[in-house]
């Protein structure tokens, strides 16, 4: 289902999702019209934008998900301030995506950038409901076989290229039986014990939940280290990001700057559209480095290029954690943080919106343990505490 109110809008990205082979149910001019025909469309994947006339995204939103509780929903809005702060909002109220929209009928049509991106949500997002519930996080490293899909909002002709195999959101009751629906990794083998001196967060779809539910558990313990987060996120988006997570847990947190030195009981969120890694000086002192590189992974910020510098920089003291997310983006890093001697804890396939980063750090024998998200912050509190594992 497609809501804009803009013609052209919903021409154009029916058009672009119907030649991938998905069935577009329905195209709505605004939110009250989406809301009349959600339970007629069953949709699987609503798009759904921001502004529009007599009903918009964000007061249509808990109207959609009470009519179509298993729908996934994409907000999309243009780049502003307020933008950022409702798209976020619409995150904490269900929402399971994001996506910056041009300003202009025009630039929508001649962005390649706004069409490849969302073509590549909807793909990864319809995974999930192809496969229906997930499997618990695997032992094995070898990737599964996909399953065939199913009909819906899916293909009708062929099946989209490159969609991650993801699993449904499935909250356990508590910590305790969660890592019971999980099979545990065997721990890397360490010389010794060694205190972390930072906590590093990789994140993309599903990921500002995610990353906001972890820490808010951990702000007690997180007064130790300086934690860096790396959110596939664009510009404006991330400085928002950030303000919410200061609210969330209480502590100091913005965009990560250039030359920053790190401060313990302080959160960095890297900046949309520029790489944020680490250098130390001769002091000893660590410090944020800003780069303008070119994408890795198709992504910047890449959580590959925190994780790099981190094993670097601290070595054996680096704790990381990679969370809900489509594709591949810090499998790399993780491989230089566990030659470094770090640990790398990632979010199971069971609670994950999309297990594609998560995932291929499992499938690649690098995490250390794999766990469902209510059981992360327990696990990674007791090491940042000094407790056992």
């Amino acid at each position: 289902m497609i809501v804009d109110d803009s013609v052209v809008v919903r021409g154009l990205t029916s058009r672009w999702l119907e030649e991938e082979g998905f069935v577009v149910a329905a195209t709505c001019s605004n939110g009250r019209v989406a809301v009349e025909q959600v339970e007629r469309a069953r949709p699987d994947i609503i798009v759904l934008d921001i502004e529009m006339p007599e009903m918009d995204g964000l007061q249509a939103l808990p109207l959609l998900l009470a009519k179509a509780p298993r729908a996934t929903i994409i907000v999309i809005s243009t780049l502003t301030q307020r933008n950022a702060q409702v798209s976020l909002k619409c995150l904490s109220m269900g929402a399971t995506d994001y996506l910056p929209k041009p300003e202009s009928h025009r630039g929508v049509t001649t962005s390649a950038s706004f069409r490849q991106e969302l073509i590549a949500k909807v793909q990864g997002l319809a995974a999930r409901h192809r496969r229906g519930p997930a499997i618990p996080a695997m032992r094995s490293t070898s990737p599964a076989a996909a399953p065939a899909p199913r009909t819906g909002f899916a293909p009708t002709t062929r099946t989209p290229v490159s969609a991650p195999v993801v699993g449904q959101i499935r909250p356990a009751p508590d910590a305790a039986q969660a890592r019971l629906q999980t099979t545990r990794v065997a721990v890397r083998p360490r010389p010794g014990l060694v205190h972390p001196k930072a906590l590093l967060v990789g994140a993309s779809t599903g990921g500002p939940r995610a990353v906001g539910e972890v820490l808010s558990a951990l702000a007690p313990a997180l007064k130790s280290v300086p934690v860096l987060i790396v959110q596939h996120m664009p510009p404006i988006f991330t400085a928002v990001f950030a303000e919410h997570l200061g609210t969330q847990t209480r502590m100091p947190a913005a965009e990560g700057r250039d030359g920053e030195k790190l401060e313990p009981g302080r959160i960095y969120v890297a900046p949309g559209g520029k790489h944020m890694g680490l250098r130390k000086d001769s002091t000893g002192a660590v410090h944020v480095r800003i780069d303008d590189g070119p994408p890795e992974n198709f992504c910047k910020p890449a959580v590959d290029v925190l994780f790099r510098d981190a094993a670097s920089v601290y070595g054996a003291s680096a704790l990381s954690v990679v969370l809900t997310g489509m594709g591949s983006d810090g499998t790399l890093g993780a491989k230089a943080l566990v030659a470094a001697g770090g640990l790398v804890y990632a979010q199971d396939e069971a609670t994950s919106t999309v297990w594609g980063m998560p995932g291929s750090i499992a499938r690649a024998g690098l995490a250390h343990d794999i766990l469902p998200l209510p059981a992360l912050a327990p696990a990674l509190k007791s090491l940042l505490t000094g407790g056992a594992a």
